[in-house]
């Protein structure tokens, strides 16, 4: 089998007697294109766009190039309706729903846009820029939303996206759009700092899981920042795992991202019938394994068919390193107590991740296939391999006798979840 890592593939060939199954999501029958897809979703949004009038000014929000969206493909479209409405090139702007990530090369915005570069107005969101945000209220829960300017003064608010399982606020897609995507910095570590229960050393809320929106902290604090916004509606897609738009849902901004949540966990979610003693789990290759922070999802899913002590072997080049400048210095924590601390104390997004992340690497043996120095691996908790070759070299010396693995070429795109009977047999 082909496993992708970065634009490259790697082979991996093991014996019938050692293999329990290979995860992917089922597969999808569309018998529409994906244009067709869109342009349905759309209709059903007439509505909703047919009060926009000539000469009041739009803000698309989509996403950055670390989440692959169908941007290129639903963007033209979208603006095209708007077009019909009256609503001018020049009145519209599409927004990059950053969060607290890096601004995007002039190469990934004409990836984003498309044919829309250079005929359309796009802009980054700048989560640190105050003189770009405007302060919209506050959550029940006391956090502060500010979000950007632009899209808060604007006539019309369009979120677009995709819908995908988030390892803490249950599905990425819809009210991330606003927050964190357009929020500021503090806003968005306020509304991921909720998935600490509260009170020192009681660890993350168990609510806040992939998956999971039904009392989500994380979730609920979004839905409320998203409300503030105030969208006219949005447009989110579902992809194949070889990016290919397989479903779309518009409309209302929470009613229909709930549809496509459900939509997504119905199609997506794989009935485990018993963990084992290895996983060898690739990201789906670039840009899925852009960096280790995106990465980390395909690590969280994968950990699910491994039994406690149990070995991982991911491949993630991470061409762009850790994904931020803070990520790796949270490691200097050893000891999850201690971690967990300091995170409550100088609470950061990239921390959680970090914190989770190290929380797996104490739980079961990673073996990570990077571009990563060896060291910094190690740093980390996790075991470096140059290769699949390597690591399927260091996993023979760490596998008991009749050990048995799964493989998930597109571990980020397919949540296996264990019945009863499975957890059962890892104890």
């Amino acid at each position: 089998m082909e496993l992708k890592y970065g634009s490259a593939t790697c082979t991996i060939d093991l014996p019938p007697n050692q293999m329990a199954g290979v995860i992917v999501p089922p597969p999808l029958v569309v018998n529409k294109s994906p244009e067709d897809i869109i342009q349905a979703a759309l209709d059903s949004c007439n509505g909703l766009i047919s009060p926009f009038r000539k000469g009041e000014k739009v803000v698309i929000v989509t996403s950055d190039i670390t989440r692959y969206t169908g941007s290129e493909i639903y963007l033209p479209l979208l603006v095209e309706r708007l077009n019909r409405q009256g609503i001018a090139d020049k009145d519209i702007e599409i927004l990059i729903a950053l969060g607290i990530h890096r601004k995007q090369t002039e190469h990934e915005h004409r990836r984003i846009l498309g044919p829309l570069f250079g005929r359309i107005r796009v802009t980054d969101h700048e989560c640190d820029d105050h003189h770009e945000l405007t302060f919209v209220g506050t959550t029940s829960n006391g956090i502060k939303v500010s979000i950007n300017r632009r899209a808060a003064e604007a006539d019309h608010l369009i979120l677009t996206g995709t819908i995908g399982f988030h390892y803490f606020a249950g599905f990425g897609g819809g009210r991330k759009s606003v927050l964190p995507g357009i929020a500021s910095r503090k806003a968005c570590m306020a509304s991921h700092f909720t998935v600490l229960n509260p009170g020192d050393g009681t660890g993350k809320n168990p609510l806040a899981t992939t998956g999971n929106l039904e009392g989500n902290p994380v979730h609920l604090a979004m839905l409320e920042g998203c409300a503030m916004a105030k969208p006219a509606f949005i447009l989110n897609t579902v992809l194949a795992a070889d990016k290919s738009i397989v479903a779309a849902f518009a409309g209302d901004w929470l009613e229909a991202h709930e549809e496509g949540c459900r939509f997504y966990r119905d199609k997506f979610a794989y009935p485990l019938a018993e963990k084992v003693e290895m996983v060898i789990a690739s990201c789906g290759g670039f840009p899925k394994d852009i960096n280790l922070i995106q990465a980390h999802k395909s690590m969280e899913y994968a950990a699910q068919v491994i039994r406690d002590g149990g070995v991982m072997i991911l491949l993630a080049e991470c061409r762009d390193g850790f994904g931020n400048g803070t990520f790796f210095n949270w490691f200097r924590h050893k000891q999850l107590e201690g971690f967990e601390a300091a995170l409550r104390a100088q609470y950061e997004i990239n921390g959680q991740t970090a914190y989770s992340l190290l929380q797996k690497a104490q739980r079961f043996r990673i073996i990570l296939v990077s571009q990563f120095p060896g060291e910094q691996v190690k740093e980390m908790g996790m075991i470096p391999a140059q290769g699949l070759d390597e690591a399927m070299g260091l996993a023979a010396g760490m596998l008991p006798e009749g050990w048995r693995c799964y493989l998930m070429p597109e571990a980020g795109s397919v949540l296996p979840v264990a019945s009863e009977s499975a957890e059962v047999k890892t104890d």
